[in-house]
């Protein structure tokens, strides 16, 4: 339980400092909103065999597109705050373990990311005219396992990128490989909805054994990482 506290601690200063600059939402908030924009503006209907394409079939992968864009502004944004004003020193130096650092700042990013999800799956449903809301339950479970699996690895190694001067272009190169599976696993669990299929909840399980695995090796190899 005292792990969980600090976890708590650590999500609320996050949480705290956001809410009294709203920095990080309003422009993880704002290029959402315009990657959405200019896929519905800039969509063409038309395959290239001549077959009409439905929107609603690709509104999954735009909705993810906006997602992950986004989740990495906010991410750099972030560790940026940390190494600002040295305060990654000093949670270092704290008397907490390491798992709670990461853990907590995993735990923020994804809230930072559910909130714009909340308001990028309405503008899909409205541009798109997806039935994306048609399991609303389903659909939560998916963005939020979806989420803190994003945010648990981005946090990793946007800890470990701090100190690097290239960190803006390094973060993408090795982060994307590594969540291609969880962002194909949640493209499917919402085309599912979307197509009405039976296979949603095979995508929920493989989204739990990928966040599970990655938050257990996220928490045992943080420490050695940062301190490399």
């Amino acid at each position: 339980m005292k792990w969980f506290n600090q976890v708590g601690v650590l999500v609320w200063k996050d949480l705290r400092v956001e809410f009294r600059s709203r920095e990080i939402i309003y422009t993880m908030a704002f290029f959402a909103v315009m990657v959405v924009l200019m896929f519905s503006f800039g969509f063409l209907r038309e395959g290239k065999q001549g077959q009409m394409v439905e929107p609603a079939e690709v509104a999954p992968g735009f909705l993810f597109i906006a997602v992950i864009f986004a989740g990495t502004l906010g991410l750099s944004r972030a560790f940026d705050r940390e190494r600002e004003g040295d305060t990654m020193r000093g949670l270092l130096l704290s008397p907490v373990p390491r798992s709670a650092i990461i853990a907590g700042k995993a735990v923020a990013i994804a809230v930072f990311i559910l909130t714009v999800e909340l308001l990028v799956v309405p503008l899909i449903w409205l541009f798109f005219d997806a039935p994306i809301l048609a399991a609303p339950l389903t659909l939560a479970v998916i963005l939020i396992l979806t989420a803190l699996g994003f945010a648990t690895v981005g946090s990793v190694f946007a800890g470990i990128l701090l100190r690097s001067r290239s960190r803006d272009v390094l973060l993408p190169i090795v982060l994307y490989p590594l969540v291609v599976p969880l962002l194909i696993a949640g493209v499917k669990g919402v085309a599912e909805i979307v197509l009405a299929g039976p296979d949603a909840f095979f995508w929920i399980k493989f989204l739990v054994f990928y966040d599970v695995l990655f938050a257990a090796v996220a928490l045992w190899t943080f420490e050695s990482l940062v301190i490399e």
